[in-house]
């Protein structure tokens, strides 16, 4: 991954307010489920995902149940990986 794109999607992540800022970037934003779940995906640049988790306790929850992505003001960055390997 080059380092012009990485530096745009770090500077689009940080001008995010909330979680739900991320829908609007390129590239999908999901949650994962199974061994994953609790963490989420952004899609990079071929394979490459950005894996991170909201960094609150406890999550903020929608009143029906699962994330309140409009609550996440914060996450931390688990790293960047293939999640298909």
């Amino acid at each position: 991954m080059d380092i012009l794109f990485r530096n745009k999607r770090l500077d689009e992540l940080d001008a995010a307010t909330c979680l739900l800022d991320f829908r609007f970037l390129p590239g999908r934003c999901h949650e994962f489920k199974a061994d994953r779940q609790g963490q989420l995906s952004l899609d990079l640049r071929g394979p490459k995902r950005l894996v991170f988790e909201p960094a609150h306790e406890p999550l903020p929850e929608k009143p029906g149940g699962g994330l309140d992505w409009g609550r996440v003001t914060a996450v931390r960055i688990l790293g960047i990986v293939d999640t298909h390997e």
